[in-house]
């Protein structure tokens, strides 16, 4: 991103009618419970067994059949939760179409985005996969404001290639047309993206005093929210994400997009370094998505299909 799912206890009978039925009843129980038991072993693992690339996984995660996702799911159409509260959208449907191939789910968990990484280095997540772009100051753990080294990096599963946009209210653009009209201007961004880290380099170009006042909010939401009130001039994310917003805030009224996008850099699928088995399990489970076609219809569901890519590459932003 630069962008996240009761059991009862019964009565007992009275005292003297129980005894018996409780000796059956329970041998009864124990025999049907370990034999379900089974019967559930047995169905993971034939579901497991059966997908053409699942002996690629870690054993660990073959064994659970899940794969723990960190992810900010409030980045449409990348992810986000539809009216029924389901995570739906461009990830989800990949990662669904990838467990297909590795006989795993992948189970989405809501975070902010700034601190997927930090959730990812404490075992929170297997992986975070949430619009997040492929360079080398995230590969490297490098913050990219102070240089410093705040991490051991992760590698990336690229699957997705896309640029950042600037959008402004609809018939509004205060004579914004690219970065550099932004001087002087509130550019409201989701914190941690690489629009913030964009909106930081090119207000140090700005002259005359003017520089782009930059508002960070927790997600994307929140910063249509403060362009659409008018609290801000612009606003920026991703060029999928921008569009989205644009087609569907206020039944296509809120927004425009102005300019061109920007920082074209591809979408990856963060791993810890020392986890490089699933790292290769999930890019050939990318690889064997693509290949089958359902990549294309996925990203033209979400309208990102000029965004594909022709195979998975590891570590491949720059």
């Amino acid at each position: 991103m630069t962008a996240r799912f009761t059991r009862r206890t019964t009565a007992a009978h009275t005292r003297l009618t129980a005894v018996g039925a409780i000796a059956v009843a329970g041998a009864l129980l124990l025999t049907g419970c370990g034999d379900q038991t089974k019967k559930d072993k047995d169905s993971s693992s034939a579901s497991t067994s059966s997908a053409p690339l699942a002996s690629k996984l870690p054993a660990s995660i073959r064994s659970a059949g899940v794969v723990k996702v960190g992810s900010d799911i409030a980045y449409a159409p990348v992810e986000f939760k539809d009216d029924s509260g389901k995570v739906v959208g461009l990830d989800p449907d990949l990662a669904a179409a990838m467990g297909k191939q590795l006989g795993v789910k992948f189970e989405f968990e809501n975070g902010t985005f700034d601190a997927l990484l930090t959730g990812l280095r404490s075992d929170r997540y297997d992986i975070a996969m949430s619009a997040m772009t492929d360079n080398k100051n995230r590969q490297n753990g490098i913050d990219g404001d102070t240089g410093k080294k705040v991490g051991e990096g992760v590698d990336f599963v690229d699957y997705l290639t896309a640029g950042v946009s600037i959008y402004t209210r609809k018939g509004d653009t205060g004579n914004i047309a690219s970065w550099s009209d932004l001087c002087g201007k509130k550019l409201a961004v989701e914190r941690g993206t690489v629009s913030e880290d964009l909106a930081k380099t090119e207000t140090k170009k700005c002259t005359g005093g003017k520089k782009i006042t930059i508002e960070p909010f927790d997600d994307d939401q929140q910063a249509q929210t403060r362009l659409r009130s008018g609290g801000a001039d612009a606003a920026s994310s991703d060029f999928p994400v921008a569009a989205y917003a644009v087609k569907t805030s206020g039944g296509g009224k809120d927004f425009q997009i102005v300019g061109d996008q920007v920082e074209a850099a591809p979408y990856g699928i963060a791993v810890a370094k020392s986890n490089t088995q699933l790292r290769d399990a999930l890019q050939a489970a990318m690889n064997a998505v693509i290949k089958s076609g359902e990549y294309e219809k996925i990203l033209t569901k979400w309208g990102a299909e000029d965004g594909a890519v022709k195979s998975s590459v590891i570590n491949g932003g720059k």
